[in-house]
């Protein structure tokens, strides 16, 4: 994925707003009003949100007659997720290696506590 694609999608995620409607999507395809119901906002502000989940590519717009369906489109999602993927690995290292360190002071404390 390249790097503008990637911050695309991240601004996408930044709002509070757009990863609700993520999470509503989630569920299944619905139209834009169904989607502007939890909101106090009006079609035009939620449809502004819609382009920009759509521009990220984590979201696609179908046309079935007047119904406009949206859907998740959860490959994009896949991406932040690969590129998280080092990010966790290098987390789960460092706290191996502090329960490492953790298991080592409580071994000496133990050896120490005996020799007393």
């Amino acid at each position: 994925m390249s790097s503008d694609r990637l911050s695309a999608t991240f601004a996408a995620l930044a709002d509070p707003t757009r990863r609700a409607i993520l999470a509503h999507l989630a569920k299944g395809e619905a139209s834009v009003t169904e989607l502007a119901e939890p909101f106090e906002m009006s079609l035009p502000a939620i449809s502004k949100h819609l382009k920009v989940l759509e521009r990220a590519g984590l979201i696609t717009r179908g046309r079935e007659a007047q119904w406009r369906p949206c859907q998740l489109n959860a490959e994009a999602l896949k991406d932040v997720e690969d590129w998280l993927e080092q990010y966790r690995q290098f987390w789960e290292s460092s706290f191996d290696r502090l329960d490492d360190y953790l298991h080592e002071l409580q071994t000496q404390e133990k050896e120490n506590g005996q020799q007393e």
